[in-house]
């Protein structure tokens, strides 16, 4: 790819461009990541994992590739944004061959100063947690972002007035580039806050329906990041998801199934080297739509994760611990036996440029 790259940029730069008719400039970035990881389960089962990303036992691990490529000029602009690996392959899940490499693949057009359209596939607007590891703190990811939407594929507008802006928008069902055969498009909205440089509040939500069996699916989801103090700050996610199914036990009359979620992320960075971060997350799936989707029945579960980020220069080394214990026994342990709880340590290394 980095080739290929480096040979197109050889071809365009021999041939001479005309200036734009409107003489606008243009603005090009191109910006990237990889990552790299090793995980060890101290009950030695891959199944406890249940989350994204993360799905290993003793193994360094190859994470994503990352090239995001941007470029505006007035009033317009793209954003073609490429990664492989598995985490990318996770990402893309509906998908296949090439079309499971982009990530993010979108055009904007500034309609005002306060109006901007979108089409195209971008990352969703729904939850704290975001795909691209150099912007998590944590390496391995929440239950909310691996049971959420990941990204919307249609059209929306952002408005902003002041502190507050508005999103609108329409979509092919959630997760998917190319919207399946029959189905119907998904609503999407943001509200959001900016209360003042410190602390920001978004309020989220994703309307659709399955495409596997037309059920109506709703999702309802809390942002709000602070700021303490240069050395302190702090996250807050909760969502409710539900799902409203027709059930034979009901004589075909919709039966409503969810989950809900919780988690508070705190954050302590002494100096720009060195950073700390405590995610707590409460994940309640008595309905088993889930992480307890193949347990014998739902649970809940609390999981805790210390992640420490070195940082040197595009570099970060993240350590992490991870404890998880459940209301019953949904982890297993080498022996494929039962238990509530389980703990697992990985170190990541996240470079960006």
């Amino acid at each position: 790819m980095a080739t290929a790259m480096a040979m197109g940029g050889t071809v365009y730069a021999q041939e001479t461009a005309a200036p734009p008719a409107d003489g606008k400039k243009s603005n090009t970035t191109i910006s990237g990541s990889a990552d790299v990881y090793f995980r060890y389960d101290f009950n030695r089962n891959v199944a406890n994992n249940r989350t994204s990303f993360t799905n290993s036992h003793n193994s360094f691990e190859l994470g994503m590739a990352s090239v995001k490529l941007e470029h505006t000029i007035g009033k317009v602009g793209m954003v073609a944004d490429l990664g492989a690996g598995k985490r990318a392959q996770e990402f893309s899940y509906n998908e296949s061959g090439i079309v499971a490499a982009i990530k993010q693949l979108y055009i904007t057009y500034q309609a005002t100063d306060w109006l901007k359209l979108t089409a195209g596939s971008w990352a969703t607007h729904v939850g704290y947690e975001v795909v691209d590891a150099p912007v998590n703190r944590n390496y391995s990811m929440s239950y909310m972002f691996s049971y959420g939407p990941f990204f919307h594929t249609g059209l929306k507008a952002d408005a902003t007035f002041g502190k507050h802006g508005f999103m609108l928008g329409i979509s092919n069902p959630t997760d998917y580039k190319s919207a399946p055969v029959n189905s119907k498009k998904s609503l999407l909205a943001q509200y959001s806050l900016a209360v003042n440089d410190n602390w920001k509040v978004y309020l989220n939500y994703v309307g659709g329906t399955r495409p596997a069996d037309s059920a109506k699916i709703n999702q309802f989801d809390a942002v709000v990041t602070g700021k303490i103090n240069d050395k302190f700050s702090i996250g807050y996610n909760g969502t409710i998801f539900r799902v409203n199914a027709p059930t034979l036990a009901r004589a075909l009359k919709d039966e409503t199934q969810d989950w809900w979620a919780s988690a508070v992320y705190l954050n302590l960075d002494p100096n720009s080297l060195f950073g700390l971060t405590l995610r707590s997350e409460y994940f309640s799936d008595q309905s088993q739509l889930g992480p307890t989707a193949f347990a014998t029945q739902g649970a809940n579960i609390w999981a805790n994760t210390l992640s420490a980020n070195f940082r040197i220069h595009g570099l970060t080394i993240i350590p992490e611990l991870r404890f998880e214990t459940a209301s019953k026994e949904i982890f297993l342990d080498k022996e494929s036996n039962a238990k509530k709880g389980y703990a697992s340590v990985l170190v990541a290394a996240v470079y960006k440029f």
